[in-house]
């Protein structure tokens, strides 16, 4: 792990020139399921959902606020088509990397390369728990979870969205919405 943070943030701003900052409109696709990623985005302000089109239903599986940073990254790494789409829910305003830039600052820093090998090991971990969670426990269940792990996005997701990344409709989050 990286233990001294102001030395990483110091390494961080030798960067920033390769970031452009830009304000996206809501619903703003960053990315399409299908294409290769050559952008990652660190969010400064607003929301990002990411998705996949399953039998023409549109399926929410992960979001992403300020001060996180989102890509397709088996795409933007190995080249391939990414697996979902990136969109914002919000306006948002994010810093945007192109792939050639990541690699010269991952090339020139041990310090960015470990921050980002940390960030990928943490979503690894969050992955197994939305994984296991999903085979486990109930919509009830999983909707419990988000309510006391993330109240945020109950707060700034629109309820359709949140249905979506629970796997049940949205009368059945009605319903357990209700329910407490």
């Amino acid at each position: 792990m990286v233990k001294d943070r102001e030395q990483v943030t110091a390494e961080w701003e030798r960067f920033r020139h390769f970031f452009k900052r830009e304000e996206m409109p809501a619903k703003t696709v960053l990315l399409k399921e299908g294409q290769i990623s050559e952008r990652m985005f660190y969010i400064e302000k607003g929301c990002v959902r990411l998705s996949f089109n399953k039998d023409g239903k549109d399926i929410t599986f992960q979001f992403f606020f300020e001060g996180e940073g989102v890509s397709s990254a088996e795409s933007f790494r190995n080249n391939e088509p990414s697996l979902f789409s990136i969109e914002t829910i919000e306006p948002s305003i994010l810093h945007i990397l192109h792939k050639k830039d990541c690699v010269t600052m991952v090339e020139s820093s041990s310090l960015i390369k470990q921050e980002l090998e940390d960030q990928t090991f943490q979503k690894l971990m969050y992955y197994q728990k939305l994984f296991l969670s999903r085979i486990k426990n109930s919509p009830e269940e999983r909707y419990n979870e988000l309510l006391q792990q993330s109240p945020h996005i109950l707060q700034r997701v629109p309820q359709h969205y949140i249905a979506s990344f629970l796997g049940i409709t949205s009368v059945s989050l009605s319903r357990i919405r209700n329910r407490k």
